[in-house]
Formats: C-alpha cells, structure tokens, sequence
C-alpha cells in the first residue's frame, strides 16, 4: 500500500475545500468499499479525509412528509428507523438484503450510494479495465458475465451497480444534496448515477471534491404497499443477479400508481419506467404485469452468461406486482 496522508474534517465545507484542492485526495467514510480498493491497488489516494465525526448522522422528519437523510447515517440505522419501516418499506428491505449485519453497521447512506462496481475484471490489476484505466476496453466481453449488466451497457463497460438500496431509493424519487467547491447542488436521483457510454470511468455525474451531505426522500403515500426483491446465487451475503423494487396502488382494480426499479441489471439502478407507463392507469391483472416487464426488457442485451437474467428479471417483476396487488386485495 502507497503511504497518505489522513485528515480529520472539522467541517463540511473545510472538507470539500481540502479535496476539491487536492487532485489525489479523497473522503473517507466508513471505508467498506474504498479500503478494500486500497488493499487491491485499484486506486492509490494521496490524502484522504475523513468525514465521519462530521454532523450529519441523523434522520430528520421534513415538515410536508419525507425524510432528510444524513450522509453518513448507517445503513443499519436507516433500515431500522420507524418512518422508514412504516412509510418506505421498499427501502428497509433493501437495505436489509445488503451485505453482512456487520458492513451495515458500518457502511453509510452516501458511502452506499457511491460505491463502485464488483466487477471480477475491474477489481484485478492484472486484466485491462477501461473502468479502472481509461481506454484499456472491458475484459468482460466475452469473459465471466453472470452479474453483468442486460440493459444499458455499452462497448466500454458491461458492470453493474452493486447497491440494494439504490435500488430501493430509486422508487422514491429522493433529492441528493451535494455540497461542492461552488456552493450546495441538488440533483434529482435519478440523475446521480451514469451508464458507461464511452466514459466508463465516471460512475456518477459528481464532480471531484464534490460532498454529498444528504439524501431528501419526499412523502409517497403509495410506497406504504412497496417491496424489494432478491435474487442472488445464496441467501445471504451476495450481490443480486437480479433485484426488483415494487411501488404500486390499487384502486378498484385499476393501478393508480406504480413505481419500479431494478438492480443487478445495469450500470446504475434502472427506473423501469417504461413498464410504470404500461401499467398505470390499466388493469391490475397478471397479463398486464408481464406486459409490462416484456415491455422494459424489449431493449435488454444479454451475454451468453447472462441471458438468463432477462427471464429471471421478467419472473421478479411479476411475482412482485401480484404479491403487492394481492396484499391490497386481502387489506379490502
């Protein structure tokens, strides 16, 4: 391991300043995913600045309904919170399914969101990565795929986002607060994370020195009914091969809204938006679900490793409106 130098922030904005001047610098939070990367050699910081004993550790009700969550909230934390089991179980479960008991007592809400693929390619010093190094092309293709992305990937890049609750906060439409060298910026969620185009590099639209300080997540009635569904290769301690967050309200057999996300399958947590087009305002029957999920996977590109992912994420889709359309059913 290179030597660095370590800094303990007093403040956001002493912290920002400190990074934004230093090309090699980087914050440190929990460091559940950058330590590993320090092990492996994938980056070499030459500052690293701590920002946990920074002041943004709560969960704060907003006024109008919603949440402001600190960056450095831990995910144990979050997933136990009482607005958060009772209000977006969507996200509770997601943060549930990720990862060991131990890492989420550790890991944090920002440090979550900005983790980095688990590509077996990207995380070996010894295969090109054009994620790692710019313009080395992707080992992946025609290599190991089975957790590689079916939709939206590109000739650079075929990795895929490894958060559960990204995926489960992309259904709530949250607000990222990020402070950076010119001031505070919100960017909606949706907008945080890239897809790889020919900058596989860049994971998200951040700039460097740039501090997320919290997440926003606005009321959603709707997401009172709401899951999160797993499918990894053992029941506990993996990354999804496919994971499905479910919002959906019913009324009189008819989908008054419905919110969907999918992870394990792209280079960033994917709002199915195209299946939420399809089935709002129409019958909330299983014909309907699978129209949906055939309609978000039409464009899906799978590797021979994968194909099975466009089936499976199909299957997760639909057992998951019709267990969620089945609750309010039974609830009448």
């Amino acid at each position: 391991m290179r030597p660095f130098d370590y800094q303990r922030a007093e403040d956001a904005a002493g912290a920002v300043a400190t990074v934004a001047a230093r090309p090699g610098a980087a914050f440190l939070g929990a460091g559940t995913n950058l330590v590993d990367h320090l092990k492996l050699g994938l980056t070499e910081p030459d500052l690293l600045v701590d920002v946990t004993r920074l002041p943004l550790d709560t969960v704060e009700e907003l006024p109008g309904g919603g949440l402001r969550v600190g960056a450095t909230v831990r995910n144990s934390d979050l997933a136990g919170h009482p607005a958060v089991r009772r209000d977006y179980p969507v996200l509770a479960m997601a943060l549930l399914a990720g990862a060991s008991g131990q890492l989420r007592n550790m890991a944090t809400t920002a440090g979550n969101l900005l983790q980095r693929t688990r590509c077996a390619y990207f995380q070996d010093v010894t295969t090109p990565c054009g994620k790692r190094t710019p313009g080395q092309g992707c080992s992946a293709l025609g290599g190991y795929t089975r957790y590689h992305a079916v939709l939206g990937a590109s000739e650079h890049c075929i990795a895929t986002h490894p958060s559960d609750m990204a995926v489960g906060m992309a259904v709530l439409d949250p607000t990222v607060v990020v402070l950076g060298a010119h001031g505070t910026k919100r960017l909606a969620f949706e907008e945080l994370h890239r897809l790889p185009g020919e900058e596989p590099w860049r994971d998200t639209v951040l700039e460097h020195g740039d501090l997320i300080t919290a997440v926003e997540v606005p009321a959603v009635p709707a997401a009172r009914t709401s899951l999160y569904r797993k499918v990894r290769d053992r029941a506990s301690y993996a990354f999804a091969l496919v994971s499905v967050a479910a919002v959906l309200e019913v009324d009189d057999g008819t989908v008054t809204d419905v919110r969907l996300a999918l992870g394990g399958v792209a280079h960033k947590p994917w709002r199915a938006r195209r299946a939420e087009q399809v089935l709002r305002g129409g019958p909330a029957t299983e014909d309907a679900f699978r129209a949906a999920a055939d309609a978000e996977l039409a464009d899906a590109h799978p590797r021979p490793g994968n194909a099975f992912k466009v089936p499976m994420a199909r299957g997760a889709i639909v057992a998951s409106l019709r267990e969620l359309a089945g609750r309010q059913q039974e609830h009448r």
